[in-house]
């Protein structure tokens, strides 16, 4: 139902948009989100780069798996408006920061901080904010480490920055994440009857999930075979 919506959404605004000002448009937003799935491709590549060099050089791989995604057009515009900014190329540029998004799923929770910091320290990378909600969690029990970078990316026009929201977590934690939002995505939480008593439950198997994160990093820790990377 939110999904019909958001494309009925998008279809209005493309509908009562001016014919030749869409077109010009839409022409420019096609490059723009050209621009964004670059540097996502930047970034999947640093991150490909260090975890093909930690299979080799100590026998493992911190990054279980990477997925990416860009905004879609309706949900750009919400956001734009949502801050007060009108539809242009410079105000999604400088104006949002989540455009193009890289979700990188590690094994254990010393992964995540390894990952961060190797991407942070690469000269060509800039962070620009960090929001650490493994340390500092969401009332709601969210995990996750979020890093909003930018990078350049080499377009024959020359270096244009860009910027990317990253977010790093472990497999448990990318799991509870990915169920809640499904569950909130299918009906508002709070709409339903007992949403007081849902929210605890998911809460419940956040904290639940956590702990089993944390006596996962104390096996490994007590089995002593990535000792290198702790």
């Amino acid at each position: 139902m939110k999904e019909q919506e958001e494309n009925k959404s998008e279809f209005q605004f493309l509908k009562d948009a001016d014919p030749e000002t869409l077109f010009e448009n839409s022409r420019a937003f096609q490059n723009l989100m050209m621009m964004y799935n670059c540097a996502i491709r930047e970034i999947k590549t640093k991150l490909e780069v260090l975890d093909d060099e930690f299979s080799i050089r100590y026998k493992r791989n911190p990054i279980s798996s990477i997925k990416s995604r860009v905004k879609k057009p309706v949900s750009i515009y919400r956001k734009l408006k949502k801050n007060g900014l009108e539809i242009s190329e410079e105000n999604i540029l400088n104006g949002i920061h989540d455009v193009a998004g890289v979700r990188v799923i590690c094994s254990f929770i010393d992964d995540i901080y390894t990952v961060a910091g190797l991407l942070a320290n690469q000269d060509d990378i800039t962070v620009l904010r960090v929001k650490d909600y493994i340390k500092n969690p969401k009332s709601n029990g969210y995990r996750s480490y979020h890093m909003i970078v930018e990078v350049p990316v080499f377009f024959s026009k020359g270096k244009t920055p860009m910027k990317v929201e990253i977010q790093i977590r472990t497999i448990a934690m990318d799991f509870w994440a990915s169920l809640e939002h499904q569950l909130r995505y299918k009906k508002d939480i709070e709409d339903v009857e007992g949403h007081e008593e849902i929210s605890r439950k998911l809460f419940e198997c956040a904290q639940t999930i956590a702990h089993t994160d944390q006596e996962m990093q104390e096996i490994k820790r007590m089995i002593g075979e990535f000792n290198d990377l702790s």
